[in-house]
């Protein structure tokens, strides 16, 4: 088959199914997430039927990470999490340490190596930014404390995330080298991220606002919206070409300072739908690299992997919140806004599997927890709400 027809029928195929298998979980009361996600399944190599290009659906998945980490930038205010930095810091990190850590205790149970099982622990400890907002917006909760104190943990995560996926290439490809080379190595890479982020911030936080104005006298949407778009790849492409870092950092560094600008909102808005439908691809081609067949082959660890998203994340998160004395409705709230795991869980299986750090079978079984974790997560809030007083009315 010729590329060119490869391409649309890859395309078209994706995206057809994405809306169809979407508008099916949201009538289902699921997350279209979860729509996304086994529409992949169903042109993926491991179903029968039409299969998709398997080489060019990483690609594009890899713009759509790129505009996913530029929307995270765009949303990430400082201010915010300044404002609840007492409880999301600390318990963001607490958190990720207890989920990694049982996620190595169930990898070695399980006969994983020790390294590979700890980059599986990590891929369950970070859940989905996505999911909690789109959950948060349907309970209008998203302007709450409660609302501020979950994103906010969230993106605490997310930030140790983007960390990650600049030093594990370093840390799993230096096999071998003594601790002085790799420290050496992860010291120059975090100088050069460091100065990347400062030329952003000094420079890039006076020139981007002053082109999108040069660009919004123009009184053109599609001028202003290819700006918006070029200075998310642009900006990406310099932080991996030049400074060593990732596509998605560079992206999220992009994100963070046109969100300190006079058009920010703007900026979000205009670049909101192919930022959505960029990040419908990325989820269909994470369904596409999923095999099924693991949910027969391996049920207890499909299920021991589920109860650690599940059961240890929240109640390693009711344990934090009650530490710093949060009441009972905002402990619950946040236990289960964690209880899911999304695209950085991809992102992180998808890197350890590039890296021949993780197994294909590994990653299967966090690809099948995340999309039951995903279609769960409304019960896991019901149960919250269950569980917790309901706020007494205005």
């Amino acid at each position: 088959m010729p590329h060119h027809d490869s391409l649309i029928l890859t395309l078209v195929g994706s995206i057809v199914l994405a809306f169809g298998f979407g508008m099916a979980a949201t009538r289902l009361k699921l997350s279209p997430l979860v729509g996304y996600l086994l529409a992949g399944v169903a042109v993926g190599p491991f179903t029968p039927g039409y299969v998709a290009d398997t080489q060019l659906a990483p690609q594009l998945a890899e713009i759509g990470v790129i505009l996913l980490m530029f929307g995270v930038g765009l949303h990430f205010s400082p201010k915010d999490l300044v404002q609840v930095r007492r409880v999301a810091v600390p318990g963001a990190v607490a958190q990720i340490v207890i989920a990694t850590a049982l996620g190595w205790g169930l990898g070695r149970l399980i006969g994983l190596p020790a390294l590979e099982a700890g980059l599986f622990g990590f891929s369950l400890s970070v859940a989905s930014t996505v999911v909690l907002i789109r959950a948060l917006e349907e309970r209008k909760e998203m302007k709450s404390e409660i609302g501020r104190v979950a994103v906010g943990w969230l993106v605490v995560e997310d930030l140790v995330m983007v960390v990650a996926l600049v030093l594990l290439p370093l840390l799993l490809g230096a096999t071998g080298a003594s601790a002085f080379e790799i420290g050496r190595e992860v010291g120059w890479t975090l100088l050069k991220v460091a100065v990347f982020i400062v030329l952003m911030l000094v420079v890039g936080g006076r020139a981007l606002p002053w082109f999108l104005a040069h660009i919004a006298h123009s009184r053109s949407r599609e001028l202003f919206t290819l700006g918006v778009l070029a200075i998310a790849l642009g900006i990406a492409w310099v932080a991996y070409e030049v400074f060593g870092a990732s596509f998605a950092l560079g992206a999220f560094v992009a994100g963070l300072v046109l969100n300190g600008s006079p058009l920010g909102h703007t900026a979000a808005e205009r670049s909101l739908p192919l930022r959505d439908a960029f990040a419908v691809l990325f989820f269909v081609s994470v369904g596409m690299l999923f095999d099924p067949t693991v949910l027969v082959r391996e049920p207890l660890a499909v299920l021991g992997v589920l109860a650690i998203i599940l059961l240890g994340k929240s109640i390693a998160a009711l344990l934090i919140t009650w530490i710093f004395r949060m009441d009972r409705r905002s402990s619950f709230t946040v236990a289960a806004s964690l209880a899911q795991v999304g695209e950085f869980s991809f992102i992180l299986a998808g890197l350890g599997v590039s890296l021949a750090a993780l197994s294909r079978n590994s990653h299967d079984l966090i690809l099948a927890a995340a999309l039951l974790s995903i279609s769960l997560n409304p019960l896991m809030f019901a149960l919250a709400d269950r569980l917790s007083p309901k706020p007494a009315p205005v």
